[in-house]
């Protein structure tokens, strides 16, 4: 790696171009993708920064061999990643899938455009946000995380690439159009001065004849990371496997994988999960928002207080896990819940979920191409608060 080629310092970038750029200081150093709007620009800048720092793009076939070629390449030592939008997330599900059973860590770009089908292909949306939680087949949990701003478009694929090694898992970065093609002010720090979670090695090392246990998981649910070509015997495999990670397809066996899968994620959501909070103590109605339609939302929640409105705002940024706990606590001490999303409503059901009608929930639907207008949410503000 070349150190003269990190950038350091304060840029003027667009969302897509701080992705790229947080995915190489994060140690990023394969990138497989296939073009298409609106993320295009990620790969554009990918192609041109990786050569300088050690690494590897390749433009693949399509949207399925590029997930392949990051679990390919998280598996041969390279922190991968993707990015796409959600057509080609689509078409992804089923290796984002085989990530989450082979326990996988990479990261997967998702810039969010209108759909269904080809829909807006250069005009935004949040309307892959269950596509993210439900896609694939199969009981398991997910990490997404949604960045409001090209600042935090940069910081949060720092993060993604430390939840993924961390939880040995698939991590989402659930962008979209308007923070992708957004320039703001980013600021890069010194690379000695950004956390990097180290890959997790084994702690025996690799001995001749010996099966090495490769998904046996320590105390946090997660196993260590033997990866390829490091000594050890590896077996992987998309089959319920044990832990030498040898098929065995029985229910028992499904009774022991699953449940590991989804508890290293769930029981870890405390560490996981990172929301924003303003406001909150004394609010009688809170909004829940998330990624470009937070900006919005807290233009109207600063309007709402200035007529005397007692309003706060909870902002996911990490979007799943769902912070359930903090919902339901929040429930039982304001009245309504506004959440406005640029979707026909999804993060609004899990907020209903959880504030299980101890508080009214009201939806703000947009069905996408832009954002919503502050006096949208001020209404709705308005209308709860009477």
């Amino acid at each position: 790696m070349s150190g003269s080629a990190m950038l350091e310092g304060k840029f003027f970038l667009d969302g897509d171009t701080a992705i790229a750029e947080g995915a190489i200081c994060a140690g990023c150093r394969f990138f497989g993708a296939y073009p298409i709007t609106p993320a295009s620009e990620i790969a554009e800048r990918m192609a041109a920064r990786l050569p300088l720092v050690g690494g590897v793009f390749i433009q693949m076939e399509d949207e399925l061999a590029s997930m392949n070629s990051i679990v390919g390449a998280a598996w041969g030592g390279a922190r991968s990643m993707t990015a796409t939008s959600g057509p080609g997330v689509s078409l992804m599900l089923e290796n984002i899938g085989l990530a989450v059973m082979t326990e996988t860590p990479c990261v997967v770009v998702n810039v969010q455009r209108g759909g269904p089908s080809t829909g807006l292909p250069t005009a935004t949306s949040q309307s892959d946000m269950m596509q993210a939680r439900w896609g694939s087949h199969g009981d398991y949990e997910i990490i997404a995380l949604a960045p409001a701003s090209p600042q935090e478009a940069f910081d949060l694929t720092i993060r993604a690439f430390n939840l993924a090694e961390k939880y040995r898992t698939p991590v989402f970065i659930m962008a979209d159009e308007e923070v992708g093609h957004m320039f703001e002010r980013v600021v890069i720090p010194p690379q000695e001065e950004i956390p990097i979670y180290p890959w997790r090695k084994p702690k025996e090392p690799p001995r001749r004849g010996h099966e090495f246990l490769h998904y046996a998981p320590e105390a946090d649910g997660v196993p260590p990371f033997p990866v390829a070509g490091s000594g050890y015997r590896i077996h992987m495999t998309g089959l319920t496997h044990d832990e030498r990670g040898y098929p065995v397809v029985t229910a028992a066996q499904q009774e022991k994988l699953i449940p590991r899968l989804i508890g290293k994620i769930l029981d870890n959501a405390d560490d996981i999960i990172d929301i924003e909070e303003d406001g909150v103590e004394d609010a009688d109605v809170l909004l829940v928002a998330y990624g470009i339609s937070a900006r919005p939302t807290r233009l109207a929640v600063e309007t709402a207080r200035k007529e005397g409105l007692r309003v706060g705002m909870l902002k996911l940024v990490t979007v799943w896990p769902f912070a359930e706990k903090r919902i339901r606590q929040l429930s039982r001490e304001v009245k309504a819940f506004v959440v406005p999303e640029i979707n026909m409503g999804q993060i609004v059901l899990e907020v209903e979920r959880c504030v299980a009608g101890r508080a009214r929930v009201l939806s703000v639907p947009h069905p996408g191409g832009d954002i919503h207008k502050p006096d949208v949410i001020l209404d709705a503000i308005r209308e709860v608060a009477k």
